[in-house]
């Protein structure tokens, strides 16, 4: 048996599974509240989870603007990926609705990014609606001396920014 495959075999015996201790600590760390309070993660990462160690670094960034979630990575080629929800603030009750700022408005000019597994295409385009960072609008692609290319919906990513995931 080479030394790897006892290594291998080895670690497995001895149940070696990333430390959900040590990502609720990093968690904590990073959203700057212990679990269970407001601004923290809502529970624990489930005890039942039963991740490959990580060797290289995790990495922890919100989810959404509206930091809902953290999401938790593993580097690793083949690493993992968790989604931790984060609790938050309960609603006041006679609060007056807020106006978010639009981040594009009609007739601005975009880039429409188009992104699947792996790539990015983008192209250069127009607004045909106003919103919000997260809003879906209409957006057209800028003519190209052809006929006016057909509208199509894209989510805001920033000002000056859209994109069309791919499935």
């Amino acid at each position: 048996m080479t030394p790897s495959l006892v290594l291998l075999a080895a670690a497995a015996a001895s149940g070696a599974f990333a430390d959900l201790d040590a990502i609720d600590r990093q968690v904590a760390a990073f959203t700057g509240a212990p679990v269970g309070q407001v601004g923290g993660a809502l529970t624990p990462v489930d005890r039942r989870l039963r991740l490959q160690p990580c060797r290289s670094s995790i990495a922890l960034s919100w989810r959404t603007a509206t930091q809902q979630s953290v999401v938790v990575q593993c580097g690793d080629i083949n690493g993992w990926r968790l989604f931790v929800p984060v609790r938050r603030p309960a609603p006041v009750a006679a609060a007056a609705p807020v106006r978010v700022a639009d981040a594009v408005n009609r007739g601005d000019a975009v880039a429409i990014a188009i992104t699947g597994d792996g790539f990015t295409v983008s192209q250069p385009g127009e607004a045909m609606e106003s919103g919000p960072v997260g809003a879906w609008i209409r957006v057209r692609p800028a003519s190209t001396g052809r006929a006016r290319a057909e509208p199509m919906r894209a989510r805001i990513e920033r000002p000056g920014l859209v994109t069309l995931p791919l499935p």
